[in-house]
This record gives C-alpha cells, sequence and structure tokens, in this order.
C-alpha cells in the first residue's frame, strides 16, 4: 500500500526543512520524488535531463500548487554589469563588522582597492572581502548573513 501525502504533511516537511541545518533532501515515494534544496546551484545527477532548478521552483506531483507558491523563492544570480566582487568560498556573509555597526559599504559608496567590503565566515574563521578595483558600489547582490557559494557575486563595482 503506497503512502499518500496530505497538502499539511508536505507543508510541515517544508517548514522542518527550512528551519533544518540540512541544505539538500530528496524523498522518493511509490515513484514521485520531491527534490528540496537551500543552495543557489545544485548539481546535476546524471538521471535528470536539462538544468537542474532549486526545489522551491520546481513543480513535483508530491507539492500542490499552493505550496509551491508559498515556498521560498531562490532568484538566480543577476547577470553581471560592472566588475562583480565574488566570494571566493562559501559560507555566511557579513555586510557590517558587528551588529551594531554600519554596514562596510552600501551602493553608491566610494570604494578603493583593498578596501574591506564585506566577512564571510567559514567554520568559525571570518574571512575579509576586500575591493580588487577601486570605484563605486553599483550594487550590492546579497543581504546580511545570507549563506553563499564559492564565486557568487557580492557586489558590482562601476570602476573608476
Amino acid at each position: 500500500m503506497g503512502l499518500i501525502l496530505e497538502i499539511t504533511d508536505v507543508e510541515r516537511l517544508l517548514d522542518k526543512f527550512e528551519k533544518s541545518s540540512i541544505r539538500e533532501m530528496k524523498l522518493n515515494l511509490d515513484g514521485s520524488e520531491l527534490f528540496l534544496s537551500k543552495n543557489e546551484y545544485t548539481q546535476k545527477t546524471e538521471a535528470e535531463a536539462g538544468p537542474v532548478l532549486p526545489a522551491q521552483k520546481a513543480e513535483s506531483p508530491l507539492l500542490p500548487k499552493e505550496a509551491a507558491e508559498a515556498a521560498p523563492v531562490v532568484q538566480a544570480e543577476k547577470a553581471v554589469s560592472g566588475h562583480a566582487i565574488k566570494s571566493p568560498l562559501v559560507g555566511t556573509i557579513y555586510l557590517q563588522p558587528a551588529p551594531d555597526k554600519p554596514a562596510f559599504v552600501k551602493a553608491g559608496d566610494q570604494v578603493k582597492a583593498g578596501q574591506t567590503v564585506c566577512i564571510v565566515e567559514a567554520m568559525k574563521m571570518m574571512t575579509e572581502i576586500k575591493s580588487d578595483v577601486s570605484g563605486t558600489v553599483k550594487e550590492v547582490c546579497v543581504e546580511n548573513e545570507d549563506l553563499v557559494e564559492c564565486e557568487q557575486t557580492l557586489f558590482l563595482i562601476k570602476e573608476a
């Protein structure tokens, strides 16, 4: 006898997944598959054809349309226009030196090459991210305390 998930079961599963430290989860039930991922980029498996999308955007027989609309959506990285400052590692980004301090930089600020623009924390190690060019901060592409991936664009700089 097959297992049937009700919408409330799926909603509880999504809620628990979102609050957990688990980054990816795959659930197979009688030939139906539900794949959840908090990662911006997901590796392709051999069985999958075409591009891999974050689970929040994917349609699944186990995830009714209402639950899919309520699920958070991960935005794909925007097309780069200007010099991109990218994360050298996976971790949590901090846009300010301390919670009670102002941001290192914000859109419209002038930056100099070598100036600290944020901090990425990985495994309790704080890594200062410095601008490699001088110019104007055109866009801050992340939010404070976001989980960032390696090579993810953090800032766009219009070079001077």
